[in-house]
């Protein structure tokens, strides 16, 4: 599975998101211009020692990733989708696509694959969750259905610790 991320603007999200792409085994995507150096301090704070296990690809758009991996079934997750994420059948081979934190994804991409959009259900009146937190809903929704396959899990997974 791969999570992509179309121009991030946060450096602290996205290196919870590498964190969780590493704790998954999934593939992060990062779609150009980002809103950060990939040297900056908070990017690697928040990915802490985990760099090594995430696979990064880098993408000067949106449409290379499409090129580049035709044929995939690709997920835009937004607030203005009629889906629900929890509604759709994932594969294992799943891209989903989220948009920068301040506008979400392009309207156009969204008219274009409306279909294939998905959001996350929330109170009245809430605009959005933050991006991370919104990656790893979705992320677990689909890892479960696909019955945590080739996840090892070597402890609990919470806080650096092995005890609840």
């Amino acid at each position: 599975m791969h999570i992509v991320l179309v121009e991030p603007e946060i450096p602290g999200n996205t290196g919870n998101i590498a964190r969780l792409c590493a704790g998954t085994g999934m593939d992060l995507h990062l779609v150009r211009p980002l809103g950060f150096s990939t040297d900056d301090k908070y990017l690697k704070r928040a990915g802490l020692d985990y760099w090594h296990l995430v696979k990064v690809h880098y993408h000067d758009s949106f449409s290379d990733v499409r090129k580049q991996y035709k044929g995939h079934p690709f997920y835009f997750c937004t607030t203005k989708a009629a889906h629900i994420y929890s509604d759709i059948v994932y594969t294992s081979d799943a891209f989903f696509v989220f948009g920068k934190e301040t506008e979400g994804l392009p309207e156009s991409l969204l008219e274009d694959n409306e279909e294939h959009t998905v959001r996350i259900p929330m109170q009245a009146g809430a605009r959005s969750l933050n991006l991370s937190n919104a990656v790893a809903v979705v992320a677990y929704e689909a890892l479960r259905q696909n019955a945590f396959v080739d996840l090892r899990l070597a402890g609990t997974g919470f806080g650096g610790s092995d005890h609840i």
